[in-house]
């Protein structure tokens, strides 16, 4: 009954994970849903958690999602003092668990400034991110102890499935990143190609010197090539209106 119970997890998990990946306007979007569903998910009934999700980028730790302002400021304050449980965790590939911030001896910094925030145990599980950067995701809780050893199974569990939901929300933005830069440069070119009909006609030269026209006018001006081009074509269309 466990085991199917469990399966039961994991598939609403994926199919969440998955819909969510798809009903989400870009990567940012996502993240911003992914820690709210997080922090749903992985608490129980009666106990909140918090749920921040940080980016290690050339050494550089940044707070790209979180599921309430909580979770964003003790995520701010973690990447103030430049280390910590998530950040531990997004470089040595593992879980890193605080039982009690009150007793914990690492971190002794970032640990007194969190008893201020209300929160008592915090549970930092990477995320595997392709290419060189990290992520990893912060969970709080405003208990001691509050992070089961089966707590923490589910929580690595659900990671992996966030995981490939993550990466496949950046696949898709690369993608249709490189989809608007065709877009715009087949669009530049026509532009390009129609102001240069427009010079050929005005000066009575050849498609070689018009475009060395613009070129020159690129040049002088310091302005982009499609830009002297468009100018060029808005003019033309103006005077026909």
């Amino acid at each position: 009954m466990a085991e199917a119970t469990n399966e039961l997890f994991d598939t609403g998990i994926t199919e969440h994970l998955q819909d969510l990946v798809l009903q989400s306007s870009d990567v940012e979007h996502f993240l911003h849903e992914l820690a709210a569903f997080t922090a749903a998910r992985l608490g129980e009934p009666g106990q909140k958690i918090y749920c921040g999700i940080t980016l290690v980028r050339r050494k550089k730790s940044v707070t790209i999602a979180s599921s309430d302002e909580n979770a964003r400021v003790l995520d701010d304050l973690q990447n103030t003092f430049g280390d910590g449980p998530c950040l531990t965790a997004i470089r040595e590939s593992e879980s890193v668990l605080v039982p009690d911030v009150h007793t914990e001896h690492r971190w002794p910094e970032y640990m007194e400034a969190l008893k201020d925030h209300g929160v008592r145990s915090i549970l930092g599980v990477p995320l595997g991110l392709d290419g060189e950067a990290g992520a990893g995701l912060n969970l709080y809780a405003g208990w001691a102890n509050g992070f089961s050893g089966e707590a923490i199974k589910r929580a690595e569990n659900y990671a992996l499935r966030a995981s490939k939901a993550l990466n496949l929300a950046v696949r898709m933005a690369h993608l249709i990143d490189a989809r608007d830069n065709l877009k715009a440069a087949m669009e530049s070119r026509t532009t390009i190609d129609l102001a240069v009909g427009i010079v050929m006609g005005q000066n009575r030269c050849s498609q070689e010197a018009a475009f060395k026209i613009l070129k020159n006018a690129s040049s002088t001006r310091n302005i982009k090539l499609r830009e002297v081009a468009a100018t060029i074509v808005a003019s033309v269309t103006a005077t026909v209106r």
